[in-house]
């Protein structure tokens, strides 16, 4: 679509140009330029690596890999002329690649990446206060890969089997990079045609939709919420199985209902495979760090004038068994799922 600048009598279509003419090359200046701006072509996206290519027994390289707000991955592949090759299945091939990628493996991307680009950020709670998170979640990490396409144009091949992938429930966008000429001034226009923007919050939907039918098919993701209530009163509604042992020391420390016996179930409870209170002391190595305990915080628990860190650490095996413990322990406490 022709963009115009409006004057006084008419409209002046801006002419347009190529990558090629004003001699701006794929991976030093256009991938260099979104990687710091991807919020052109991908929002809410945080970039982890470039030219990431840790793969076995294979040489290819993603352009640019990142993380979205929900945490799904996002391959971004970049081409600058109006072919755009084989550039979807390319993307397929790097989205089955890094399909398996754990939170280990991400954020050691993501450091070499800060090195790379000399950003002295700590990589690890960079990627937790962009998702949000307290401590990091395999259960909740890469669930999904998104593809991000973006070139000059794209060939009617291209589209068409993008169109056909999105139907059957991939998720890859299209967004066309057309640069303009405007006197002295180099513009770009970001487009994104698939899907159409108008159309997203629907897809979405749908998309989301046939995701819940076909895990409730084959046993997918716990992916239950949790209520807690202390004397049939709410206290807690509707938290994520990781933090059941946070709120319940919380609403027991609150309402004064942990005696020297309680206190000692609490301390040396270990249903979620790891001791539910630890000091500081006794949590070993860096390894624990936003992962089983929330070391970088303030100590979230406090018995006679000793502070105390509450292990995150569930799986859907144990919640039911903690639930059980704590309701046999404390009369006043009840845990509902949901």
């Amino acid at each position: 679509m022709a963009i115009y600048e409006l004057t006084n009598e008419t409209l002046l279509p801006v002419p347009t140009t190529s990558f090629e003419v004003e001699k701006l090359r794929e991976r030093q200046d256009i991938q260099r330029l979104l990687r710091v701006n991807i919020e052109a072509i991908s929002p809410d996206t945080l970039v982890i690596a470039e030219e990431y290519g840790h793969f076995v027994d294979s040489n290819r390289r993603i352009d640019l890999l990142g993380i979205d707000k929900n945490a799904n991955l996002v391959v971004i592949e970049l081409k600058r002329d109006d072919v755009g090759g084989h550039m979807e299945l390319q993307a397929i091939r790097y989205a089955a690649m890094v399909a398996n990628l754990t939170w280990e493996q991400a954020v050691s991307a993501y450091k070499e990446f800060l090195g790379n680009t000399d950003q002295d950020n700590d990589a690890e709670s960079t990627m937790l206060d962009f998702l949000g998170w307290d401590t990091s979640s395999d259960d909740d990490f890469a669930q999904d890969v998104r593809i991000v396409l973006a070139a000059r144009n794209f060939s009617k091949e291209i589209t068409t089997s993008v169109l056909w992938l999105n139907e059957h429930d991939l998720d890859i966008t299209c967004v066309r990079l057309n640069p303009l000429r405007l006197d002295d001034r180099l513009l770009l226009n970001v487009e994104q045609i698939i899907p159409l923007p108008e159309a997203l919050d629907y897809q979405i939907e749908v998309r989301h939709k046939k995701r819940e039918e076909r895990a409730a098919r084959s046993g997918g993701k716990d992916r239950s919420r949790l209520n807690l209530y202390v004397n049939s009163q709410p206290y807690q509604l509707d938290f994520k199985k990781s933090d059941i042992g946070f709120h319940t020391v919380q609403s027991l420390a609150e309402h004064n209902l942990i005696d020297e016996k309680g206190f000692q179930f609490l301390r040396n409870n270990k249903t979620c495979s790891f001791q539910l209170l630890k000091k500081r002391d006794e949590i070993k190595g860096t390894e624990d760090k936003y992962k089983k305990y929330r070391t970088q915080l303030e100590p979230e628990f406090s018995y006679q004038n000793e502070g105390y860190y509450i292990a995150r650490n569930w799986g859907i095996s144990n919640i039911q068994k903690f639930i059980d413990e704590v309701e046999n322990q404390f009369s006043e406490i009840t845990i509902t799922i949901s």
